[in-house]
């Protein structure tokens, strides 16, 4: 059973690699921007593909929420789900989350030179 679906590019070689590290230890689905059906693309905004999402039954993440969502449920760093729920109570968490997230997202094409994998889905949204 799923614990979410997150919604990546899966053209972005970079994108894939943090998506497979999510997959491997997680229970999400993984699914890449062109794989989206009608269904899912209706709960994203309009501009889903400037960022990742991590969507559940009840809720939609987006950008650094997603990634913060992700690592909660891989539990990396172990513990991080109390770690997050401590750093919520922070004014200013949000706006730094988002802010590291951005300057990552900035870089991925020089991040995907040290870590990428290439997209390898059978279309079944799991690798």
């Amino acid at each position: 059973m799923s614990d979410g679906t997150f919604v990546y590019d899966e053209d972005c070689g970079f994108c894939t690699w943090l998506a497979d590290y999510f997959g491997q230890r997680t229970n999400l689905e993984l699914v890449g921007f062109s794989e989206l059906t009608d269904a899912q693309r209706e709960r994203l905004s309009a501009d889903y593909e400037e960022c990742s999402h991590l969507v559940t039954d009840d809720e939609v993440y987006s950008c650094g929420a997603a990634i913060e969502q992700a690592l909660a449920r891989a539990d990396v760093p172990p513990g991080s789900r109390d770690l997050f729920e401590f750093l919520r109570q922070f004014e200013d968490y949000e706006r730094v989350r988002e802010k590291l997230y951005w300057e990552l997202a900035d870089r991925r094409g020089l991040l995907g030179q040290f870590v990428s994998s290439e997209r390898v889905g059978d279309g079944s949204g799991r690798r």
